[in-house]
């Protein structure tokens, strides 16, 4: 294996939502933990589901449907739901997944960049796709992932 191989070759963590595959860098991960009811903030972003105290800390849980501009996830309780817990850049931040998937050690030089359309948007976490294992995952950007949504490219202030 040559050098850039090493460089380009990172280990993620593979989820799914919405029977869609997705990754996170694995470094990005803090915890995974089963979920647990969060409690609404009134006004919050429709992505935010509430927050919880995870051990004395207040986490924010995001649903990782809406993030990503996917149907909502069923409100019913699933087993195969978890908690990734991301260390964002004001603190802790959850985001509830459907369900966990292999880590991956994957090479980023073949990733596909993503769609136009979502480049538009400034806070859109989507990196790009590769294809792996007979199926594309998209890659997430964590520190776009944890942060508020709504800015957009030529928007007006």
């Amino acid at each position: 294996m040559n050098a850039n191989a090493v460089a380009t070759t990172r280990t993620w963590l593979g989820f799914e939502l919405a029977g869609q595959n997705y990754a996170v860098p694995l470094a990005d991960v803090n915890e995974i933990i089963r979920p647990e009811p969060p409690t609404p903030v009134p006004g919050a972003p429709d992505d935010v589901l509430g927050i919880i105290n995870l051990r004395g800390s207040i986490v924010t849980v995001l649903d990782g449907c809406r993030r990503l501009g996917l149907a909502a996830a069923n409100a019913a309780p699933d087993p195969n739901q978890r908690l990734v817990i991301f260390r964002g850049e004001s603190g802790h931040v959850g985001m509830r997944i459907d369900a966990l998937q292999d880590v991956l050690d994957l090479d980023t030089r073949e990733m596909l960049p993503p769609l136009p359309g979502r480049a538009l948007r400034v806070d859109d976490p989507v990196l790009g796709s590769l294809y792996h294992d007979h199926a594309f995952i998209a890659l997430l950007d964590t520190g776009k992932l944890c942060r508020p949504r709504g800015a957009v490219l030529g928007a007006a202030a």
